[in-house]
């Protein structure tokens, strides 16, 4: 990372601290959720974007460390050094599992087989109503507390908090996708003969890739279940999957922060538009439309294609 980029991040950063004294708590409530949205978003980028794996089951990671958190908060113990460590191994196991049976299969037959699994986990939560409360969800969940008498019960606290997990994801990404493990996943992306006619070991590099955006898919996941205090099968919907798949594919595959620039639209249109309409749904579908057939790479793709084009005096 470049000097002017790490500045430029720092200074960000450090606006996005100071936001919570001088908004609303209304909107200070949307920046976190874009905020973990955004996590969540980048995870699938790594198998989307940088892999070429599109999944449609990809909110089970999400819903499945949330309802770890939740049965163990308020259950056994509430405590962060066993809520965040307990959710992540329970993830790690799950994608692990899930990665050996859907990597066996390629293209739309690995599409289906994420659904089909990310469906299993669904219907467990809305059927195994003594443990998961069935399509009531788990209310009640106790957000822990932090050193210093500091507890995520606090808005601010837990603004900082969301921020702080924010920054230390993008930052891991931003130097897994240029590491040569992220070279090799897109090389991976543009041609799985290739790489292995240069040795590569491909299907160990899926697994990890796989792994890996599930275990960040399940930080977004705990921590908007924290967020809420609540979760509830809709969770590990295949709504909730389409929908990260939709903020990645409208900000721009493949490029890191495409995926965080579509979090933010979607969640502030979903949030603007669902108080002004109740069609608000078929207006995301329109963009959805709008931006495949309009901007296919995304709209970080389609802006770095107009500042690319001979027209506007650049070389091609």
């Amino acid at each position: 990372m470049s000097g002017v980029r790490i500045v430029g991040a720092l200074l960000l950063v450090s606006i996005l601290s100071f936001l919570p004294w001088a908004l609303a708590p209304y909107y200070t409530g949307l920046l976190v959720q874009v905020m973990i949205y955004a996590i969540f978003a980048m995870s699938l980028d790594i198998l989307l974007g940088y892999t070429g794996l599109p999944s449609l089951g990809h909110a089970a990671y999400f819903g499945l460390a949330g309802y770890t958190v939740a049965l163990l908060s308020t259950k056994i113990s509430s405590q962060i050094i066993v809520l965040f460590p307990a959710a992540l191994a329970l993830t790690t196991v799950t994608s692990l599992f899930f990665a050996l049976l859907a990597l066996r299969t390629q293209g739309v037959y690995f599409l289906m087989i994420t659904l089909a699994l990310g469906q299993v986990l669904w219907g467990v939560a809305f059927k195994w109503r003594s443990l998961t409360g069935g399509d009531d969800g788990l209310p009640g969940i106790r957000p822990p507390d932090l050193a210093l008498g500091l507890t995520l019960g606090d808005p601010i606290t837990f603004y900082l908090f969301v921020l702080v997990a924010f920054a230390s994801v993008t930052f891991f990404l931003h130097v897994l996708v240029r590491s040569p493990f992220g070279l090799t996943l897109k090389g991976i992306r543009e041609s799985q003969s290739r790489m292995l006619a240069l040795g590569y070991d491909v299907w160990l590099h899926k697994l990890l890739a796989f792994v890996l955006a599930a275990v960040f898919a399940g930080i977004a996941g705990l921590l908007f279940t924290l967020y809420n205090r609540f979760v509830s099968p809709s969770d590990l919907s295949l709504v909730l999957s389409a929908k990260v798949l939709l903020m990645v594919t409208l900000g721009g595959a493949g490029t890191l922060y495409g995926p965080i620039l579509g979090a933010a639209v979607i969640v502030l249109l979903e949030n603007f538009l669902s108080a002004w309409t109740e069609r608000w749904l078929f207006i995301l579908g329109v963009i959805y439309v709008a931006s495949v057939v309009w901007a296919p790479n995304g709209v970080l793709g389609f802006l770095a294609r107009q500042t690319d084009n001979p027209r506007n005096g650049r070389a091609p």
